[in-house]
C-alpha cells in the first residue's frame, strides 16, 4: 500500500526518472473478456487524455464500455481536484455506485486521477468508503492491470498512489475519442506552485517528453488521418526546460508545423513562460492556430503576488497586446478567479478594468475554491460567499458582452471549420473554426473530418451560425 503525502510531493529534491516503453504482461490479455466498464472523467484535457489511455489499457484486458452504470462490472472515476465542485460530483457518483454494489456484490469500484493524489480524499475513502476497491494515482495509472488483479486476490482495499512523479511511459495503449482531433502530451506536471493551485502536488514536477517521441506520435496521427493536434501540458510553455539547453516550445511548435498537419493547438500557457520567439513562430506558420489560452487569474498586482503568479498586470497586458499585434486574426481566452482571500472591491475592479481592456473571446471564470494543502488555503478569507457570487455574476455579465461583440465581427466573414459532426437538424453540421469558435452551419453531403470554408450568417454569445461557402 502506498499513500499520498503532500510533504513528499512538495519536496524540492529532484528525482531521477527514466523513459520506458509500455508493456502489458501477457497474462492480463483478455483476462476480463466479457466484462463492462463504466468510466467517468472529470476535469481538464489532460484528464480526458488519461482516460483515452485507460480505455486503451482496459480494452486489452477484454473490457468493453457502457454508459449505464447499472450494467457495469467495473466503475472507474478519473477525477479532478482543481475545485470543490469536482470533488462533490465525484463523491456523489461514488454514492450511486455504492447503492448498485449493495445488490451487485461483484461490482468493482475504483478511483484514479488527481483526487487520488490528495491525502484528505484517500483518508476519507479509507474511513468512510470501504466499498471502494482500489485507488490509483496519476503517476502510476498505467499499472491498472496489476491493481485489478491484486484486489481480486487479496480481497481488500488497494491503495497505490505514488507521492512523487515516476518514470515517463511511452507507447501506452490508447482509444482516442475523436478520429480527427488528438491530444498529445508534451510535458507533465508543473514547477510554478501558484499558492492556490494543487496541480504540482497531484501531477508532480515538470517532466518533458523527448521531441523525437512527440514528433513520432504526431506523424503516426497524420498517417491515420488526423487533422488537428493539441499539445498538452499543465504549463505547456515550460516544455524542454528540464530536458534541453536550446530547445523549447517555440522550436517544438516549428517542428510540428513542418509535419504539415493542418491544425496545431497548445494549452495551457503560463504568461511567465511565454516569450517573443514563441509569438514569432505562431505568427509564421498558418497551421498553428491563432487561438491562445492565456490565464490571467486576476487584474490586481496585489492579488497576483498573493497567488504567486510571477508577473504583474502590466507585464501581462504587454504580452497580450504583443500577441494581438503580431499574430494575424489572434483570439485570446483566459481564466479568472474571483473572491481570492483578501480580495477587496478595489482589487476586483482592477480585474474588471483589465477585462474591459482585453475584451477576451472566451473566459473561464470561477469563485476561489480552497484546496487543502496549498498555501492559499491558510490565508484569512474575509470575503463573504454573497460577495463572491455577486462579483462572479458581474464579471460574467461583462465577459459575455465581449464574447458576443467579438462574434458579431465575424458576420459576413469566411472562416475555416473542421467538421466534427452532424446536428439533429437536416443538413446542419458543427465544428470549430481556426480561432476555436463553435460553428453550426448548413451544408449538403459535407464530409465529417474535412476542413471547409463557412460564411458566417449570425452570431450568438457562445457560437456562430453559417453556411458552406461556395
Amino acid at each position: 500500500m502506498n499513500l499520498p503525502d503532500f510533504k513528499i510531493a512538495r519536496s524540492n529534491n529532484k528525482i531521477k526518472y527514466e523513459k520506458k516503453e509500455y508493456k502489458l504482461n501477457p497474462k492480463y490479455l483478455n483476462k476480463y473478456k466479457g466484462k463492462k466498464c463504466y468510466l467517468k472523467t472529470y476535469g481538464c484535457q489532460m484528464n480526458e487524455h488519461d482516460s483515452e489511455n485507460i480505455k486503451g489499457i482496459l480494452e486489452l484486458l477484454g473490457y468493453t464500455f457502457t454508459d449505464n452504470m447499472e450494467d457495469a462490472d467495473l466503475v472507474l472515476l478519473n477525477t479532478c481536484s482543481i475545485r470543490e465542485n469536482a470533488h462533490n460530483k465525484a463523491f456523489g457518483l461514488l454514492g450511486r455506485a455504492k447503492h448498485i454494489k449493495e445488490t451487485k456484490k461483484d461490482l468493482k469500484i475504483g478511483l484514479c486521477g488527481c483526487m487520488a493524489q490528495e491525502e484528505i480524499v484517500v483518508n476519507t475513502i479509507m474511513t468512510k468508503c470501504p466499498f471502494v476497491n482500489f485507488i490509483i494515482g496519476t503517476h502510476n495509472f498505467y499499472d491498472l492491470p496489476n491493481i485489478l488483479e491484486k484486489n481480486e486476490i487479496e480481497e481488500k482495499q488497494e491503495i497505490e498512489v505514488f507521492s512523487r512523479e515516476g518514470d515517463l511511459i511511452e507507447s501506452m495503449p490508447i482509444d482516442r475519442t475523436s478520429k480527427y482531433k488528438a491530444y498529445v502530451n508534451i510535458i507533465y506536471g508543473c514547477d510554478k506552485f501558484c499558492t492556490y493551485c494543487i496541480v504540482p502536488y497531484t501531477r508532480g514536477r515538470q517532466r518533458s517528453r523527448e521531441k523525437e517521441d512527440i514528433l513520432k506520435e504526431i506523424n503516426t496521427l497524420i498517417k491515420e488521418g488526423y487533422k488537428e493536434v493539441t499539445l498538452l501540458g499543465q504549463n505547456v510553455n515550460a516544455y524542454g526546460k528540464d530536458l534541453y539547453d536550446n530547445y523549447s516550445l517555440a522550436e517544438l511548435l516549428e517542428d510540428v508545423a513542418k509535419t504539415k498537419i493542418p491544425r496545431i493547438r497548445f494549452m495551457t500557457s503560463h504568461p511567465w513562460d511565454f516569450n517573443d520567439n514563441m509569438i514569432k513562430i505562431i505568427a509564421k506558420y498558418k497551421n498553428i492556430m491563432p487561438s491562445i489560452h492565456l490565464p490571467v487569474q486576476s487584474g490586481s498586482n496585489r492579488i497576483l503576488k498573493l497567488m504567486g503568479r510571477r508577473y504583474t498586470k502590466e507585464e501581462y497586458l504587454t504580452l497580450f497586446h504583443k500577441m494581438k499585434e503580431m499574430i494575424p486574426n489572434c483570439t485570446i481566452s483566459t481564466d479568472i478567479i474571483v473572491g481570492f482571500p483578501g480580495e477587496t472591491d478595489s482589487d476586483f475592479n482592477e480585474t474588471l478594468n483589465l477585462v474591459k481592456e482585453c475584451k477576451y473571446d472566451n473566459a473561464y471564470t470561477f469563485i476561489y475554491s480552497p484546496r487543502v494543502g496549498t498555501p492559499a488555503a491558510k490565508l484569512s478569507d474575509n470575503v463573504t460567499k454573497e460577495e463572491k457570487e455577486q462579483r462572479l455574476y458581474k464579471l460574467n455579465e461583462i465577459v459575455n458582452t465581449y464574447f458576443k461583440e467579438n462574434n458579431n465581427k465575424l458576420i459576413g466573414k469566411i472562416v475555416p471549420v473542421l467538421v466534427e459532426g452532424i446536428s439533429d437538424k437536416k443538413n446542419e453540421y458543427y465544428g470549430y473554426s481556426d480561432t476555436n469558435k463553435l460553428v453550426n452551419f448548413i451544408g449538403v453531403d459535407v464530409e465529417i473530418g474535412s476542413i471547409v470554408d463557412v460564411i458566417i450568417t449570425d452570431a450568438k454569445t457562445w457560437s456562430l451560425d453559417g453556411k458552406v461557402s461556395k
